[in-house]
């Protein structure tokens, strides 16, 4: 064996115990992060699910998904189908739960936008358009909101109406309060998903689909 093998081998390996002591790292930070989210819920139950929080889906289902959810996060417009044809799939097993986590420069107003649509009963094709067209009005950095706002008036939003309500005292209140439990619950990006009261990690489209069917089954 050479120099130049050994050196190479004892590179590879010390790149191997890098990367075993990183994702233990990794696991330690996870573990901590839920152990403190579970602390939070036991003191605070009402943190995941408010009064106020849009649901989609039957109120009283037994499967709850709570979706921290930013309109102008490019995630979150990705994973909408999937939760969409979760909710077809399982209508009266499941309810989604929608708190906001407005992280993206912009996206305090498309909440705005969108609890003033919640007050005329328009919020799902107001949520559904403005996630299909996120693109047109959400460009990081220079976010469109003249666009968003179009883009909610083609899918039926009386803006004249919405103009005036967008600043309601509510919608404030709303949009505070959820910010405040997006802290408390230390939702870092979105979407961050609970299942039942449960965090999900490692999270993609297709283990998000197998964990609400696996819960819904067992129901």
């Amino acid at each position: 064996m050479n120099r130049r093998t050994i050196v190479i081998g004892s590179l590879a390996l010390g790149a191997a115990a890098f990367a075993g002591g990183a994702w233990q790292v990794a696991r330690r930070r996870e573990a901590a992060q839920t152990a403190a989210i579970a602390e939070t819920l036991q003191a605070q139950p009402d943190a995941l699910v408010r009064p106020h929080s849009p649901i989609l889906g039957s109120a009283d289902a037994p499967v709850t998904l709570v979706e921290f959810f930013d309109p102008s996060c490019e995630a979150c417009r990705a994973f909408h189908p999937a939760v969409s044809r979760l909710l077809r799939d399982h209508p009266e097993q499941l309810r989604v739960v929608l708190r906001y986590a407005p992280f993206h420069q912009g996206s305090d107003e498309a909440v705005r936008i969108l609890e003033a649509a919640r007050m005329q009963d328009r919020f799902v094709p107001v949520l559904d358009a403005l996630l299909d067209q996120q693109p047109r009005w959400a460009a990081h950095g220079a976010p469109r909101l003249d666009w968003a706002w179009q883009v909610a008036g083609e899918a039926g939003l009386d803006l004249a109406k919405a103009g005036s309500d967008r600043l309601h005292p509510a919608i404030t209140a709303v949009l505070n309060q959820d910010m405040a439990d997006v802290e408390a619950l230390q939702i870092r990006g979105t979407p961050t998903f609970f299942l039942n009261g449960e965090r999900l990690t490692d999270l993609s489209i297709e283990k998000l689909r197998a964990a609400v069917t696996d819960v819904v089954n067992a129901q």
